[in-house]
């Protein structure tokens, strides 16, 4: 414990005090009911035939219970009680029953204590008024009644008002920390679903651009070392492939110009914000997820589509691989996303056959079942060079494609095969 907490201990209510202002507070009714029953106790002393001092101290001894009352009160009112046939502690009798009635003592047990006191007080003033008054019998036990009443019920109904009002002051204030917990907590998992969010992005986008760049640019490089190779043996085919370069890096371009274009879009207005936010849970799923909303444009939009398959396989072609593509079934319009990771499979596992296996053959196929759609990538035993042309791999190409297919809820398989080549197999569902 710090000094400053040793402090603060030390400078704390004593006892079962939980202010310092209860303290000063009890500390003066005390004063004052001690002085009142010690006055009291010289009458009592004298019709008890009892020494003064005797009767002073023992009405001071009664007064100073009051400096209990927020401990003990049901002590305090039995005290009252037994002494109210001294007619002692009028003080002590309204505000122990004040303290008794707010305090959180049951019900039934405030009841039972304020009657015994309402009887005591009416026996007491009844006695003390027939001796004293030459009147109507009804008269004396009308305005006894009416005394112990007035010392009983107010005092009770008061406390009663005022335990209840700190009982719900106490719940008000219980459930408004709960509330601040909970809002806390409900802000750590925003911030956690927003930081998830975030990476999904990042992954996404990450995937995106490596799909992208890896074909193309994989391309480039096998067309710019055909180009080498032939460049004074055959100057028109070296033009050729000089072509297909520009073609692939301005598709290439476009692309990354396009996904770049998504990137850079302004955000939506709040009101659209927050509408996609709360549709967005139950929007389409993307390849890692929910499709994300950039600039109010789904990552699934102004994607490539299985129609493009056809120019894919054809580029690979015109980079001197031998590609046989298979079609089964009738095509359909699917999801732009369930068509999207279609294509990037494809295009990914094309992409590897010219880092890994040049001169291999290459088997596309495409199935188009009932409920779902099936794509497949062999090739067969490199009869090349791997590597031949200097293209470096990350090791992304089979993850990213994973990561894709099972982000739809498919199933995804790749390995190799017995004739030594190796095999890319994904089956889509459809939504």
């Amino acid at each position: 414990m710090t000094s400053t907490g040793e402090e603060q201990g030390r400078a704390g209510p004593p006892l079962w005090w939980a202010r310092r202002r209860d303290v000063v507070v009890d500390g003066a009714l005390a004063a004052v009911s001690t002085t009142e029953c010690a006055w009291e106790g010289v009458r009592f002393a004298d019709e008890a035939g009892i020494p003064v001092a005797a009767g002073v101290l023992f009405g001071a001894v009664v007064g100073a219970t009051l400096l209990l009352r927020r401990r003990w009160p049901i002590a305090v009112v039995l005290v009252g009680i037994a002494v109210a046939p001294a007619e002692m502690g009028f003080l002590l009798s309204v505000a122990a029953m004040y303290s008794l009635a707010s305090s959180d003592v049951p019900r039934r047990i405030i009841a039972g204590l304020a009657s015994m006191s309402l009887v005591a007080t009416f026996v007491v003033m009844y006695l003390k008024t027939r001796g004293d008054v030459e009147a109507d019998p009804a008269l004396v036990v009308a305005l006894s009644g009416f005394v112990a009443v007035a010392l009983t019920v107010p005092p009770m109904l008061l406390g009663l008002y005022i335990g209840a009002r700190r009982r719900l002051m106490e719940s008000l204030q219980e459930r408004a920390d709960s509330l601040e917990r909970e809002l806390s907590l409900l802000a750590d998992r925003a911030e956690e679903r927003a930081e998830w969010a975030r990476t999904e992005e990042r992954t996404r986008i990450a995937r995106e651009m490596h799909d992208v760049v890896a074909h193309r640019v994989s391309l480039m490089v096998v067309h710019a070392a055909a180009l080498e190779a032939v460049v004074t043996k055959d100057p028109a085919r070296a033009a050729k492939n000089a072509a297909l370069v520009g073609d692939m890096g301005r598709q290439a371009l476009t692309e990354l110009r396009e996904m770049l274009g998504v990137l850079r879009a302004a955000p939506p207005k709040p009101a659209v914000a927050a509408a996609a936010a709360t549709v967005a849970p139950a929007g389409p799923v993307g390849p890692a997820g929910p499709v994300a909303l950039v600039g109010g444009v789904t990552a699934a939009d102004d994607g490539p589509s299985l129609e493009e398959l056809e120019a894919l396989v054809g580029q690979s072609r015109a980079a001197g691989m031998a590609v046989e593509m298979v079609v089964q079934g009738e095509g359909a319009a699917y999801a732009a996303e369930v068509e999207q990771t279609a294509y990037r499979v494809v295009q990914e596992a094309l992409t590897n056959c010219h880092k890994h296996a040049p001169g291999a053959r290459v088997v596309v196929r495409l199935a188009h079942r009932e409920s779902e759609v099936a794509m497949q990538v062999e090739n067969g035993p490199c009869e090349g060079p791997v590597d031949g042309v200097g293209l470096p791999s990350g090791g992304n190409g089979l993850v990213g494609m994973r990561e894709r297919v099972l982000g739809l809820g498919g199933v995804f398989v790749s390995g190799p095969t017995d004739a030594g080549g190796f095999r890319v197999s994904a089956v889509l569902p459809i939504p």
